[in-house]
């Protein structure tokens, strides 16, 4: 169902005048990278968004003969049917017998066991432009352990439907974690290989090592290209809207705010029950397996804002991450003292390590305007733009 939404309105941008005719992505380009996979023990690092034309990448890969070895998942799972933050376990694929290897489990990066029997390693999982998106983790890891163990990485190229912006305060090192590895803004505007590039370039792997990339590029790609998805990156990103929405959105998981987990609809609503009387608009998280099955706040009934509406053509030519909603948020919520505790909201994210620094909490806190916000990323914010270049495949 959700591959068909989302093919419905990659449509109707198709309609409204953008033409796909020479567009392709890295996995679409067989041609390219068939013969290179031949005769080699193959190791790929895929999730649901990893298709060609509109069949998993596996699963076609598989029958056309070439020897998968094994697959690895990142968090979701391999087939994209485990919630957020939830450990997956290792197993094996029951449509095509091949062992699956959890990296968002007991281990998140594969180990020197892992990759003897394996002669090169393909990376084929779509983005979302952000920062604390877990697969940039992902790939860190496999290119680290890639170049540990002397194995070549192949990656598919798939474009970054918020590639149009670079926004946001930078990674503070010192709140390094998985939902932040690397000394970015939250909005990068970069493919996966450009972003592979950048790892190897600024030398972010473990001891500096350099993981030997071969990248298959996208054809007929740049930044500013609109794109919607085919298939949902993850549970809760269903939509084109959640999508574009997440780089500001994301921050309230670092809030006692729910982000609409528990509907049908998250990342587009924001709400709280204390809310009440402040907001007409409301919702009721409940359990959805698969998605988020004990969401904040389950059973009650949160008020807040629905940005379904939000106009995107207006969000996307501002090329900046929304910090009004938090601002107000924050403003209209009476309990202040609880409004950045993680902990007691039990949701995915510290709010300073989603922010990647300790500043924004404590100037939301003391009343900063959005202006005032923006000042404090200079120039650390410039000076990754101008790094970021070095690396780019679609200028």
């Amino acid at each position: 169902m959700l591959r068909k939404t989302f093919t419905i309105l990659l449509a109707a941008i198709l309609c409204a005048g953008f033409s796909q005719a020479q567009f392709r992505t890295g996995a679409d380009q067989t041609e390219k990278y068939l013969p290179y996979l031949k005769d080699k023990r193959i190791g790929m690092v895929v999730n649901p968004t990893s298709i060609i034309g509109n069949k998993a990448s596996v699963d076609s890969l598989f029958s056309l003969g070439i020897n998968i070895v094994k697959v690895f998942g990142p968090e979701h799972g391999f087939r994209g049917d485990v919630g957020a933050g939830v450990h997956v376990g290792d197993s094996k694929d029951p449509a095509t017998g091949i062992d699956v290897v959890s990296l968002y489990g007991k281990n998140n990066k594969p180990t020197k066991e892992m990759l003897q029997d394996i002669d090169l390693m393909v990376f084929d999982i779509q983005d979302v432009g952000a920062r604390y998106y877990t697969y940039l983790a992902t790939m860190h890891r496999v290119m680290e352990a890639c170049a540990e163990n002397g194995k070549e990485l192949l990656i598919l190229d798939r474009p970054n439907p918020n590639g149009y912006f670079v926004d946001g305060p930078v990674l503070n090192m010192e709140l390094k974690s998985g939902i932040g590895m690397h000394p970015v803004p939250v909005a990068h505007g970069m493919t996966v290989a450009e972003y592979a590039q950048m790892i190897n370039g600024e030398g972010w792997l473990a001891n500096g090592v350099k993981c030997k990339i071969k990248i298959i590029s996208l054809a007929g790609y740049t930044h500013d290209m609109p794109y919607v998805l085919p298939v949902a990156p993850s549970p809760n990103l269903n939509s084109n809207t959640s999508i574009l929405l997440y780089p500001s959105i994301c921050l309230f998981e670092g809030t006692i705010i729910s982000q609409g987990r528990g509907t049908q609809f998250p990342f587009t609503v924001l709400g709280n029950p204390d809310l009440k009387g402040k907001y007409t608009f409301s919702f009721t998280p409940e359990s959805i397996k698969g998605m988020s099955e004990t969401p904040l706040f389950q059973g009650q009934q949160c008020f807040g804002l629905d940005l379904r509406s939000v106009d995107l053509e207006r969000l996307k030519a501002a090329k900046k991450i929304n910090l009004s909603w938090l601002i107000e948020m924050y403003k209209n919520y009476p309990h202040k003292e609880k409004f950045f505790d993680f902990k007691q909201s039990k949701q995915i994210g510290n709010f300073d390590k989603l922010a990647g620094t300790k500043d924004l909490k404590e100037q939301i806190v003391a009343g900063f305007s959005e202006s005032e916000i923006r000042a404090t990323w200079e120039p650390k914010l410039s000076y990754f733009k101008k790094m970021r270049t070095k690396y780019l495949i679609y200028n």
